[in-house]
């Protein structure tokens, strides 16, 4: 199963899982709506039914006009539904008289004092039921209004909850995407890393099993024993690298949001930094050159310590890359508000489709130059971690141009050591 189409079928099931969690609320606030407004509705019935009862007490059981209204049909052809509420008398015997005109026939029953509902003809009533004198009042109206209403909003719960549902999903199954593509991507990294890793501590390794085997193997010279052993250190040292610059980005990552209250001046370690690979640059026959532009103090807000290996870094790479015979340029410049560290080399450059990719982990150019491909992606971090910008480019010298910039710090004073007297410019 490919990882997109399992991070799709993950999303579709948080989609769902959001989904039946998202119809569960609409069901249930649509029934508390529903209920709560079938109630007020009945209780506003049941409220005209008691003021029509008071107006049957005061009459004593007779009809009245706003009771009993001018019929116009008989109680056969009445749309009984058209009647607000119908009145009637009831005997201590059973026997009902209508108080109210064209009132539907009300069944023989045993009454007794409350609302109830009750079935007349084709529609359902309200019926409240009173004591009057020995027998009883009864005043109902239909519920067939309610009843439209309530089928109404059901019909238009449904439709909307359907589209609803739709809409949901789609939401759901969109958001859990986005939101599973970066743990996706970084476990996808994170496999990537470890099989590199793996590869990378796998390879020196076996070189030294290998030296330790064929050296054991039969009795050999001193010398012989000795080259085999320079050949086990240098692995060894290989394989020390690797895990050193392994736990520098493990402690990179660890501190990459961390703040630094650090002043620096880039100027000053570029300088060490570039008499520091000279001998390199001379073993090479490297032309290693250091520039400084600019009149203000190229002082920066990093640790020390991350700035000495970026500078180190950028500037092991270009001398990899420059080959024999070649030259490195170390300018450290101040435009503005700015300090901008700029590493030139004379070699092939860098593609623009490499471009992208040199700063990842364990990634290494066509271009032959060794490594680890570990010392770009530790730049990277530390370029993060200090807020500076990097830019890759051709060099006027015929190669790769990388370029660093970093805000300006500016003191008022010399000591610039304190927060007080600083401000960026």
């Amino acid at each position: 199963m490919t990882t997109e189409r399992s991070d799709r079928i993950r999303a579709g099931k948080v989609a769902v899982v959001a989904t039946l969690i998202g119809m569960g609320s609409y069901v249930l606030i649509a029934l508390i709506f529903n209920f709560s407004l079938i109630d007020h509705l009945t209780s506003q019935v049941d409220a005209r039914m008691g003021q029509r009862l008071v107006l049957a007490v005061k009459s004593g059981g007779r009809p009245v006009g706003s009771i009993t209204g001018t019929p116009t049909k008989s109680s056969r052809d009445l749309d009984t539904d058209d009647v607000p509420i119908f009145v009637w008398k009831v005997t201590s015997a059973g026997a009902n008289t209508p108080i109210t005109a064209s009132a539907p026939r009300l069944p023989s029953k045993k009454w007794v004092a409350g609302v109830s509902s009750l079935r007349l003809g084709p529609s359902t009533f309200e019926v409240r039921v009173v004591r009057f004198r020995s027998g009883w009042l009864v005043a109902g109206e239909s519920l067939a209004d309610i009843e439209r209403v309530r089928d109404s909003l059901i019909n238009a719960e449904l439709i909307f909850g359907a589209i609803l549902l739709v809409l949901m999903y789609g939401a759901s199954f969109v958001v859990g995407i986005r939101a599973l593509s970066p743990i996706a991507r970084a476990q996808r990294r994170q496999r990537e890393f470890t099989a590199d890793a793996s590869h990378e501590l796998r390879t020196p390794l076996s070189v030294i099993e290998a030296e330790v085997s064929i050296a054991l193997s039969k009795d050999r010279d001193a010398q012989s024993y000795r080259s085999a052993l320079e050949r086990i250190g240098g692995e060894g040292q290989r394989l020390q690298r690797i895990v050193e610059d392994l736990l520098w980005l493990a402690r990179s990552d660890g501190e990459r949001t961390q703040h630094s209250d650090e002043f620096v001046d880039l100027g000053a370690i570029a300088f060490s930094c570039s008499e520091r690979f000279q001998p390199v640059a001379e073993t090479s026959q490297l032309r290693l050159i250091f520039m400084k532009l600019g009149d203000e103090d190229p002082i920066v807000r990093a640790p020390g310590e991350s700035i000495d290996r970026l500078v180190g870094v950028l500037i092991d790479n270009a001398c990899k890359f420059a080959g024999p015979g070649g030259q490195v340029e170390v300018i450290v410049a101040t435009h503005g508000n700015t300090v901008t560290l700029e590493i030139d080399d004379s070699g092939p450059g860098i593609d623009p489709e490499e471009r992208a990719l040199i700063f990842d982990r364990f990634h290494r150019t066509p271009t032959p130059g060794g490594g680890t491909g570990l010392g770009l992606a530790i730049a990277d971090s530390i370029i993060r971690a200090t807020q500076a910008h990097c830019t890759i480019g051709t060099a006027s010298i015929g190669g790769a141009k990388i370029e660093v910039t970093w805000r300006l710090v500016v003191a008022k004073s010399a000591g610039y050591a304190t927060d007080d007297d600083l401000f960026d410019a």
